[in-house]
């Protein structure tokens, strides 16, 4: 059965993990998400789908670049590393409760996509980063959403 890319967007504060820094590492594992939901949706992930790049608790939020999932159902180590803030007790080696993806740098957009473009553009139904409350880090962009932000990007430059 073929299967058909999906389209995320995945969420960072810049000056935890920017799209300059997955641009400089090529690749990185999407480590410390602890919301099921978010969580859920990186399981839902398969191999070359691609995840739009979202810096938040910036200045201007917004879509910053793009990558692909290269990896997936990856146990999060930091959920047993007693120094790290996303350590998780009740996490088992032999049962983690939190997964992640390794996802590679695709391309960094010459001008961001803002959250306030976003919002002129799509509904919440079509992207959930702007309904109002939404906290998710991590969430599915459905294919016509994917196909216009991908439009946007190319018109921008």
């Amino acid at each position: 059965m073929p299967h058909y890319m999906n389209y995320w967007l995945m969420k960072s504060e810049p000056d935890v993990y920017s799209i300059a820094d997955l641009k400089l590492d090529k690749s990185s594992i999407w480590d410390g998400v602890r919301n099921y939901q978010a969580r859920n949706f990186m399981r839902e992930m398969s191999l070359g789908d691609l995840v739009f790049f979202y810096h938040s608790n910036t200045k201007i939020p917004g879509i910053f670049g793009l990558m692909r999932v290269i990896e997936t159902q990856i146990a999060d180590p930091t959920q047993f590393d007693i120094n790290s803030e996303y350590y998780d007790a009740k996490s088992k080696f032999d049962a983690p409760r939190w997964q992640t993806v390794r996802v590679e740098f695709v391309e960094e957009f010459s001008k961001l996509i803002s959250l306030d473009e976003l919002k002129q553009n799509f509904s919440d139904d079509q992207i959930l980063v702007v309904r109002k409350g939404n906290r998710l880090s991590v969430m599915p962009v459905s294919q016509g959403a994917a196909q216009k932000i991908l439009k946007m990007r190319e018109s921008n430059d």
